[in-house]
């Protein structure tokens, strides 16, 4: 480890100084990272306190990111605020700045502005959090307000990491959120966006009747024939892989999605690590679980992030 370039997955694209310096403080000794996501509540409402594991209390989300080494947490300004300042500083910031309900309609996603970059500034953030939909039907509200922000990034010299995630009616008639298709395709336009880090799903098997949906690009379909050929694992890493290979270099971090089984979480971050993944940016996945075993498994995914050697670029 001692002999690791820290900023191997940043190699092939250019920061800038004050980039790198924000960057530096959300990475490991290995170069990856693992960032703790707590702006669930206001994206799913406050469904959340549904179990007995304290993820309504932000001082348990604060103690989980600190006592488990996490390098970061992504929260909205108040939880901010009120409750990441009582770390002092001991777990770095990136601070959420846009979000939506769950109660309007899906079919025409935005996520609007909860906050701004001089709140990310005098909170002392190291990062900007921007949720972007790709392929909504207003896009032409959401790609301006990207754009802005990241000028505003580049002004200050602040890492711009987008949460790149394909919404709406579109996306809906062409495969779903979830394809190939969808994922590699808004990593691309987060990358083309100007993001320093993309937050990505891993993509699943396409659903039925996508091979015969003329909506969606030959190409597509005809790769998705290809991956349903390979096993179940080998095809999870192939889809892996072109999730990284869209961004060209602009280091990935993989969601943990929705809850699923320990067996399923691993073999999930296992394929992601060895697809090139930067690193990991579990959720509901870690401080939905009590304190115990959310740490055994935080644990866990830092030593297989910590064994990876050199990213795919």
């Amino acid at each position: 480890m001692a002999n690791q370039d820290v900023f191997r997955f940043f190699r092939k694209v250019r920061m800038t100084t004050g980039e790198a310096v924000r960057v530096r403080q959300i990475l490991r000794a290995s170069g990856t990272s693992m960032i703790l996501p707590y702006d669930q509540f206001v994206e799913h409402d406050n469904r959340h306190r549904e179990n007995d594991s304290g993820a309504e209390d932000p001082d348990y989300i604060m103690k989980l990111a600190d006592v488990g080494g996490y390098n970061a947490v992504a929260v909205h300004y108040g939880v901010a605020k009120r409750y990441w300042s009582k770390l002092e500083g001991k777990v770095p910031l990136i601070l959420k700045v846009n979000g939506k309900t769950s109660i309007p309609s899906q079919e025409e996603p935005l996520s609007v502005h909860t906050s701004w970059m001089e709140d990310a500034i005098r909170l002392g953030a190291v990062g900007i959090g921007y949720t972007m939909y790709y392929g909504s039907p207003r896009q032409d509200e959401d790609m301006p307000q990207l754009a802005e922000l990241r000028r505003l990034c580049d002004d200050y010299g602040m890492p711009l990491i987008v949460w790149a995630y394909p919404r709406g009616i579109g996306i809906d008639a062409k495969g779903g959120p979830d394809s190939s298709y969808a994922l590699e395709s808004a990593a691309r336009m987060a990358m083309e966006m100007g993001a320093t880090i993309i937050k990505s799903n891993l993509p699943k098997t396409g659903k039925a009747g996508y091979m015969e949906n003329e909506g969606i690009p030959k190409y597509f379909r005809d790769l998705e024939g290809d991956l349903q050929k390979l096993d179940p694992l080998a095809q999870k890493l192939e889809r892996a892989k072109r999730v990284v290979e869209a961004c060209q270099g602009v280091p990935v971090l993989f969601s943990g999605g929705s809850e699923i089984s320990d067996a399923d979480l691993m073999e999930n971050a296992s394929v992601c690590v060895e697809g090139g993944a930067f690193g990991f940016i579990f959720g509901r996945n870690m401080w939905k679980r009590p304190e115990k075993e959310a740490l055994v498994i935080t644990d866990q995914l830092q030593t297989m992030l910590d064994q990876k050697t050199n990213p795919i670029f």
